[in-house]
């Protein structure tokens, strides 16, 4: 009968939940559980503050004329602030926004990324398209004023200015997080990020085209967005056949 000597191989340990983590099957599976996660997580207060927009809530409206009344009565007084909310909202507003994400698809395919460039267009296109489409479905009113200090036409809810500096946002930091090897380098992109999506939105309001909660309904959007087509990028991205169809011209 034989035995085990101290040189033969003991078998293997099965490998623990954080090396599987690193597996590129189990790494898919979490990206893709987390992505959709946050999608829905991200949909849901956006769908209760639509619903609670469409059925005039009073505590919303009250906060929403407060918050309104007050940028108003800042902005009459305050003119040089009026012209720098004009032009921050004229620089980052949808279309030079959509336009910078075009010159980044092209970008991106000269330097190969065709998938992550077509990933871009996308998500502009999807918002571009559902923010219109939301505002006609709520058709809610953008503020009237006695004495507007800007003025802007269609419906209100929700903002596309805020929706479509969310979706660059996101852009922004999908694209070039990988670039960023250096905590600081990380830290500015996510502060400039910030900045085009929280700072866009805030003139909308600021200059009396949008209440309140329909910046903070086209954020929302402009994050469910980014969310979901992640998700569907991860997907596709890791299709079986993939990588050979990848090297194609």
């Amino acid at each position: 009968m034989s035995t085990r000597g101290p040189h033969m191989t003991a078998r293997r340990p099965p490998p623990s939940w954080g090396r599987r983590r690193l597996d590129p099957e189990h790494s898919l599976g979490l990206r893709l559980t987390l992505a959709t996660v946050a999608a829905f997580v991200v949909l849901v207060p956006f769908a209760a503050l639509a619903a609670l927009v469409l059925g005039d809530w009073p505590p919303l409206h009250r906060l929403d004329t407060a918050v309104t009344d007050a940028l108003h009565t800042y902005a009459l007084a305050h003119p040089g602030w009026v012209r720098l909310m004009s032009i921050w909202t004229d620089v980052f507003a949808p279309m030079p926004l959509r336009a910078a994400a075009l010159l980044l698809a092209v970008w991106l395919v000269r330097r190969g990324a065709r998938r992550l460039a077509l990933w871009v267009a996308v998500t502009m296109l999807v918002g571009g398209v559902l923010g219109p489409l939301l505002k006609l479905l709520v058709g809610r009113d953008r503020p009237d004023l006695l004495d507007p200090v800007a003025r802007a036409t269609g419906y209100a809810f929700p903002s596309g200015h805020a929706l479509n500096a969310a979706l660059a946002a996101g852009v922004l930091l999908v694209v070039f997080l990988p670039y960023a090897r250096r905590p600081a380098q990380r830290v500015t992109l996510w502060l400039v990020a910030l900045l085009v999506a929280v700072l866009t939105g805030v003139s909308r309001i600021a200059l009396g085209v949008h209440w309140t909660s329909d910046v903070v309904g086209g954020w929302l959007l402009g994050a469910a967005v980014v969310a979901a087509t992640s998700a569907a990028f991860t997907v596709w991205r890791h299709a079986p056949g993939a990588a050979a169809r990848s090297t194609r011209p």
